[in-house]
């Protein structure tokens, strides 16, 4: 192990492991790993003001990552994240309402029809090719259509 590794202060450790965590949120979100790298960073700063043991600042560090997601999480059941555009990447979703072109003509409930410069597969009623149908929802990739 490197001789600088096994000379680090515990405070820096804490701060060093709540940068990390912080920025492991950033590469992969979550809304956790935030609150764990807040709770080592401030366990670092209290070892760093207080020289306490290893083992109380571990004890810290759960205590502190218990309040921290717990209260996250309250805050956030009170305060939930709302979206202006509720169908963002869900592209099924956005074509309800649209009326769309069969394709291929819907037999036994399966066809496709022309959305933009391709086709997707649907459901619904048995028309004929060339019927104008409206999408009334998405069902993961075939959309579920009526006559128009």
């Amino acid at each position: 192990m490197p001789d600088w590794l096994t000379n680090m202060e515990p405070h820096w450790a804490w701060l060093s492991l709540g940068v990390l965590l912080a920025a492991a949120e950033i590469v992969a979100p979550g809304f956790f790993l935030i609150w764990l790298g807040g709770a080592a960073i401030v366990t670092g700063a209290i070892a760093w003001i207080a020289p306490i043991s290893i083992p109380l600042q571990l004890g810290v560090f759960a205590v502190l990552s218990f309040i921290f997601l717990y209260g996250a999480r309250r805050w956030l059941k009170a305060n939930p994240i709302t979206t202006a555009d509720p169908h963002l990447n869900q592209r099924g979703g956005r074509l309800v309402g649209e009326v769309l072109t069969v394709t291929k003509a819907i037999e036994d409930g399966r066809g496709r029809a022309k959305v933009g410069d391709g086709e997707w597969p649907v459901r619904g009623p048995d028309v004929a090719e060339g019927t104008k149908v409206r999408v009334v929802s998405a069902d993961g990739g075939v959309l579920v259509v009526e006559a128009a």
